[in-house]
């Protein structure tokens, strides 16, 4: 039996290492291929036109159309949409093209164009499995067109997964490895960020895969296209204009980017009609890496779910006001949480992954300890083993268990702990804490709304969403690269801090809920940089170019 035993944790180990070797073994190989086409092409401009030629009529393989129904989106209809991954990035063709493509046709009766304005659309998005934000994003979109535009249809595409040559179409499984391996991650995304390797990937991508996304795209006959994924941007923006020049069907493109403080290279192109972007932040590095004019970019904010609008309604914009902390109270009380104690909600992402139990231990016994009465809500997500095992946890053991020693340095680099040790000495009684675990959770809106503080990753969806009920946010980890400007998003806007060990957070949570001063003027702060109704505006401003393109395309 030991020998079987071994013999298994062998084999386990072996298919751990050959997957990793594979993906990095795949991205260096796909490295040398793309920087091998890129010199040849940029050394010999004069074959570089018959050289593209060719290859966008080379060989293409029988396509299937794969649709997947999206979760409904409103009550009163629901939305096709279709599944899969990834794409590439950055373009340079010339402003006059495009201000000629945008410009507005000409209205030859006033009635035809007025029951067109407000007619069904047909939506194509652009997306992959890498993460659940740009999902999310294109669903929030989605359920505004349904509600503006009446009897829209709707499709999510990933033509990587069903189109793209080998290394596109791993790209949503790559994805989901090197998001469990940081230092990995770290390096494939600064890689991929430089300009030299853009430039050859954009070429790399367009060659050998155009002319299928070209014919996928067609098959959806969409009036509109919209990527909601960073690497969809530059192939699909080709495949546009081949098919207006081979069909005579001009398609206008927007792109929604789906990040606060940060963002890729990928995203940002001269021709869409439309950049949404989320922040000044953002703004910059479309200017700067995309070359995107001025008249191009809406600060329109991130699309979040339509439930955080109708939250931000209810509480009359402020939480912080008294129709604000009523409305608080009363969804305390709906959601079976103690109406006379502050609320901590904890999430780790929709898999429920990261340090949570341990936060989750530290944060009891800081505030039992500080003599604060509160309610820990734990959205464990999918992880129903640590579901169960904060259900039957013993938290008297959890009081009496030792401390671990701390260096004498993360003493020194933690600001909350002086304050905080001087509050816990001067308490005579302890607090009374319950935590509360739950599972998947649907209304997160209401979650948010009934918590004083959040603590979670850096996700630029979650940040967005407490942004819009006023919430503070103590972040706890986050994808280098990738999310590592939502953190200086939210410390520079000051309604959260960020920090990684256990019972720094404690120490932190704890802290801001003897303040209340502090947690009134985070909030504000919170509220004065939200946009809970992006997503409205994104959809109005889309719907209104698109009626226009469909009328000089003679719809």
């Amino acid at each position: 039996m030991k020998k079987q035993n071994r013999l298994q944790q062998l084999q386990q180990k072996r298919s751990s290492l050959s997957l990793t070797r594979t993906v990095s073994f795949g991205c260096t190989k796909s490295l040398i291929l793309i920087s091998c086409l890129g010199i040849v092409l940029l050394t010999r401009n004069q074959y570089v036109t018959p050289f593209l030629a060719a290859a966008v009529q080379g060989s293409h393989s029988t396509q299937q159309k794969h649709t997947l129904s999206l979760s409904s989106i409103t009550e009163s209809s629901s939305t096709l949409l279709s599944t899969s991954s990834l794409s590439s990035s950055q373009s340079s063709t010339s402003s006059e093209n495009k201000d000629d493509e945008t410009e507005p046709p000409v209205e030859n009766s006033e009635g035809s164009s007025s029951s067109r304005k407000n007619g069904p659309l047909k939506v194509l998005f652009l997306s992959a499995d890498t993460g659940g934000g740009h999902r999310a994003s294109a669903e929030s979109l989605a359920s505004q067109f349904v509600i503006h535009y009446p009897g829209t249809k709707y499709d999510l595409c990933d033509f990587w997964t069903l189109d793209g040559c080998w290394p596109y179409r791993t790209l949503a499984p790559a994805y989901k490895h090197l998001s469990k391996y940081p230092r990995q991650w770290r390096f494939l995304y600064h890689l991929s960020n430089m300009r030299w390797y853009e430039i050859m990937q954009d070429i790399h991508s367009s060659v050998t895969c155009e002319r299928k996304i070209r014919k996928r795209i067609a098959s959806y006959d969409a009036d509109v296209v919209v990527s909601v994924h960073p690497t969809m941007n530059y192939t699909p923006i080709r495949s546009l204009q081949n098919i207006a020049r081979d069909t005579g069907k001009r398609i206008p493109f927007f792109t929604v980017v789906t990040d606060l403080g940060s963002g890729h290279s990928t995203w940002f192109q001269p021709e869409p009609q439309k950049v949404f972007i989320a922040s000044d932040r953002i703004r910059k590095i479309a200017k700067k890496r995309g070359n995107v004019p001025d008249e191009s970019l809406v600060e329109s904010g991130l699309p979040i779910r339509h439930d955080f609008a109708v939250q931000n309604e209810n509480m009359g914009g402020d939480r912080t006001s008294d129709t604000g902390k009523s409305y608080q109270r009363s969804m305390k009380a709906q959601l079976n949480l103690n109406s006379d104690t502050k609320t901590i909600l904890v999430m780790g992402g929709g898999e429920g992954v990261g340090s949570l139990k341990q936060i989750v231990d530290s944060l009891y016994c800081t505030l039992t300890k500080s003599g604060i009465d509160a309610s820990v809500v734990v959205v464990c997500g999918r992880n129903e083993k640590l579901k169960t095992r904060l259900e039957n946890r013993d938290w008297n053991k959890i009081l009496t268990r030792p401390k671990k020693k701390r260096r004498r340095l993360l003493k020194f680099l933690n600001p909350f702990k002086k304050k905080n040790n001087e509050d816990t000495e001067s308490s005579t009684s302890h607090g009374n804490v319950k935590v509360v675990p739950l599972g998947f959770v649907t209304q997160m809106a209401e979650y948010m709304v009934a918590a004083d503080i959040l603590v979670s990753k850096a996700g630029p969806g979650t940040i967005a969403e407490a942004a819009a009920v006023g919430l503070p946010v103590m972040m706890t980890s986050f994808l280098p690269g990738q999310e590592a400007g939502n953190v200086d998003f939210v410390v520079e806007n000051k309604f959260g801090e960020f920090c990684v060990k256990p019972d720094i957070i404690a120490d932190g949570v704890s802290n801001w809920l003897k303040d209340d001063v502090a947690l009134t003027q985070m909030s504000k702060n919170a509220i004065a940089i939200s946009h809970p109704n992006a997503a409205e505006e994104i959809v109005l401003e889309i719907g209104e170019i698109a009626h226009q393109w469909m009328e000089r395309n003679g719809k």
